[in-house]
């Protein structure tokens, strides 16, 4: 694959990729975001196929994965910028040297929903991230997302889902008090004051799982709106765990269970 080389801020395409770096409006408009990594990229075409473009700096295009990448043909097209204009488009200090765009407005639907996850107003990208790797992990088919969250398909969330976003039914501002009611099965929701543990529950079955924000927990009507209410058991002196460990031993209990073919 040829490289065109972009050495200036001006010129319209790289100025294209800065916005889609920079601004949730530019991506949620266009139905575009960045990838930035080989991985992100490889997972990204075993799931959806090809990206729109590869951007790789003029030292990354050397190195042995990279030029793989260029050989196999994975976009169709690719440009190579300098190190100090691609640090401007990274979303980590260590700029890995090779991202993609992509159109993430192509994902497809799930067979079926049989294990869902509804996401209120997690706003940090690591987090949120997190949460949807372990969802992926676990086997979820769908992540649903409230208004308030972070912009899912920002380049900071897709680092921390590690591909996860291609595995999911991701959904954006989703009305989650409604789809929790016409959910076909049991909607349980991670509460601190719940008295059913839940490694009391039987997961064998469709299943969703109301995630919170930390510092707020759930609306009320969320809350309101699940079958039950759960707690996680913790022995130990902390009061509550992070939203992303949380939600990974919800998820894990779930394939506990199935797996095993029983319920507790």
């Amino acid at each position: 694959m040829t490289l065109k080389s972009i050495t200036s801020r001006s010129n319209p395409l790289f100025k294209s990729l800065k916005r889609l770096a920079e601004s949730s409006r530019e991506r949620r408009e266009t139905g575009r975001t960045l990838l930035d990594g080989i991985h992100l990229i490889e997972a990204y075409q075993a799931a959806w196929g090809h990206p729109e473009l590869l951007v790789v700096t003029d030292e990354a295009s050397r190195q042995r994965e990279v030029q793989a990448l260029l050989d196999r043909g994975v976009a169709s097209q690719a440009i190579e910028l300098p190190m100090a204009m691609f640090r401007e488009l990274a979303p980590v200090r260590t700029p890995t040297g090779v991202m993609a765009v992509i159109d993430y407005a192509r994902q497809g639907r799930p067979a079926a929903r049989e294990f869902c996850v509804l996401i209120e107003d997690v706003q940090d990208p690591g987090n949120l991230g997190a949460i949807l790797r372990s969802a992926a992990a676990a086997g979820a088919d769908c992540a649903w997302l409230s208004h308030q969250c972070a912009d899912v398909w920002s380049p900071k969330v897709l680092r921390a889902g590690m591909g996860a976003h291609f595995c999911l039914e991701v959904e954006e501002s989703v009305d989650l008090v409604a789809r929790a009611r016409h959910f076909g099965g049991q909607v349980l929701a991670a509460s601190l004051a719940a008295e059913t543990s839940v490694f009391d529950v039987d997961m064998t079955g469709p299943v969703a799982f109301i995630i919170g924000n930390e510092g707020a927990g759930l609306s009320p009507a969320l809350e309101a709106s699940a079958t039950r209410r759960v707690r996680i058991p913790m022995p130990g002196r902390i009061e509550s765990l992070n939203a992303a460990a949380a939600a990974a031993i919800l998820f894990f209990e779930r394939v506990r269970q199935v797996g095993q073919g029983n319920g507790p």
